[in-house]
């Protein structure tokens, strides 16, 4: 995602940098990249005959039709990404190269992929989900370098009730209340940048257990 458009909306746009990252685990990023120089993530089209076609052959689809050529190795040989063994092993876990049929009818590529990604990575009853956040700003006040770091940590109760879903949810419905009680006068669409808006519904959050925690350390000059 594009971070740099935020600069200004944040007060910003005087920085010389912005860093945006999000942990995943090795190998991800270059398992997503073979998706996405396949066309499996294309979403402006639908695929004939997608329910009775298998994972294998969705896959296949994308690629020169060679019948005595394995699926794998030709996505290997098109894809140089997906000849790393790492990825590749996450590439078969996922089951992208099973014989089980997708069973979705006129799908577009992205549902296709969609699908698979939600049966592979549902969550049981008892899973916690952990969603960390955290902010970084090194700036220079006088002769001093300094760093700001703003941490926040939210662990699930269980499948149903996610930490991704209360820090995603609470703010909005937070916010209708305070709509709702007249507590926010505004109309029409805002961002939430403006302190009458973040403070109250930043306080709250704090009942719910969704806060950040904010610590000032000295950077070595030496």
């Amino acid at each position: 995602r594009d971070s740099l458009k935020y600069r200004e909306i944040y007060g910003l746009k005087d920085i010389p940098s912005m860093y945006r990252g999000t942990i995943r685990r090795p190998g991800f990023a270059k398992a997503w990249d073979v998706f996405v120089k396949l066309g499996a993530t294309d979403d402006t089209y639908r695929m004939e005959d997608s329910e009775n076609m298998t994972y294998r052959d969705f896959i296949n689809s994308f690629m020169q039709y060679e019948p005595n050529v394995p699926v794998e190795i030709k996505l290997q040989e098109y894809c140089q990404k997906a000849s790393d063994p790492v990825v590749l092993e996450k590439l078969k876990w996922l089951g992208i190269f099973d014989k089980r049929k997708i069973g979705l009818k006129n799908a577009t590529p992205a549902q296709i992929l969609q699908k698979l990604l939600e049966e592979k990575w549902a969550m049981d009853p008892d899973d916690k989900d952990l969603l960390i956040m955290q902010h970084e700003f090194k700036y220079r006040l006088g002769n001093e370098n300094k760093m700001i770091v703003s941490a926040m940590a939210v662990t699930g109760e269980n499948r149903d009730k996610t930490a991704m879903a209360r820090t995603v949810g609470l703010p909005l419905g937070i916010a209708t209340k305070l709509l709702a009680t007249g507590k926010i006068k505004k109309t029409g669409i805002h961002r939430p940048i403006d302190k009458d808006m973040y403070e109250p519904i930043l306080k709250e959050l704090e009942s719910f257990g969704v806060s950040f925690e904010e610590k000032e350390y000295m950077i070595d000059q030496s």
